[in-house]
């Protein structure tokens, strides 16, 4: 499912392998679901960047993917909903 661009599936294989000690993978596997606008990927990768695993430039890459993809799945209808409380 991760391969075929599922957020979460994505985010999760992170996980395993950040729980694996393989920081470098996690961070690849967060960085794709961040990029898609997965906050919890995102945070995934601040947080191995503040214990040192993962690389100011790594952060900051997925922290424009992130911003860049909600910004893009903003719309009038959306916020339109929101405020309706849907």
């Amino acid at each position: 499912a991760a391969m075929k661009g599922h957020v979460e599936s994505r985010h999760d294989i992170g996980v395993v392998e950040y729980q694996n000690e393989n920081y470098q993978l996690a961070v690849q596997h967060w960085m794709i679901s961040a990029k898609m606008g997965d906050q919890d990927s995102l945070n995934g990768i601040k947080d191995t960047f503040m214990k040192g695993h993962a690389t100011k430039a790594e952060y900051a890459e997925a922290l424009m993917g992130y911003r860049d993809a909600v910004e893009e799945m903003k719309s009038h209808q959306r916020e339109e909903a929101k405020r309706l409380g849907f």
